[in-house]
């Protein structure tokens, strides 16, 4: 599986919206598995196809394994995916992208979101995500839409920058979670 290149925030394909897929089968699957691979790679979460330079309506995600997440360690590939139901109570939660690596902010989301989608074959599906999966859920899906999560930042305040040397700590942290590994620092 090749490794595709993420494009940074500059890029101006990050702020159109993507089409949605209308071809499913075997390349579609390729490329979500390319995408994961990427992902898994750069020591991400998640990954949405406009980030690859692709405008089509596609994201992966993945969270570290965690034995008291149900919902970690497993790959999702959300194909044409719609938020049908949200909770109306948001948390406020960090967040990185990694079109705008060593930034992080702080962003309001809902707990809980139902997103029905389709798998790489066009078969419909519903999945419920909590916590930090409907987070990465809905930071992917505003990929889609040419939106960035600096763009729901509140305030300059809750926005920051960490350095290079910061953000390889981060990323060696994130694949020590990913490894089993006791984490020196918070995950993010």
């Amino acid at each position: 599986m090749p490794l595709r290149e993420i494009i940074y925030a500059s890029d101006s394909r990050l702020r159109q919206k993507a089409k949605r897929v209308k071809q499913f089968g075997p390349a579609l699957e390729a490329l979500a598995d390319d995408m994961l691979e990427t992902m898994h790679e750069a020591y991400g979460i998640g990954l949405a196809a406009p980030q690859i330079g692709l405008l089509q309506r596609l994201f992966v995600a993945e969270l570290p394994e965690d034995e008291n997440d149900p919902q970690s360690g497993k790959p999702f590939v959300l194909v044409n995916p719609e938020v049908i139901k949200f909770a109306s109570k948001e948390v406020e939660g960090e967040e990185g992208c990694l079109s705008i690596p060593t930034w992080y902010g702080m962003v309001w989301r809902p707990e809980w979101i139902v997103v029905k989608a389709q798998d790489v074959n066009g078969k419909p599906i519903k999945v419920r995500a909590e916590g930090l999966l409907a987070r990465v859920f809905l930071h992917e899906m505003d990929h889609l839409d040419g939106v960035l999560f600096v763009d729901r930042v509140e305030s300059p305040d809750k926005l920051w920058q960490v350095t290079p040397e910061e953000l390889q700590a981060r990323q060696k942290q994130g694949a020590q979670v990913a490894e089993g590994a006791v984490p020196e620092m918070e995950v993010a």
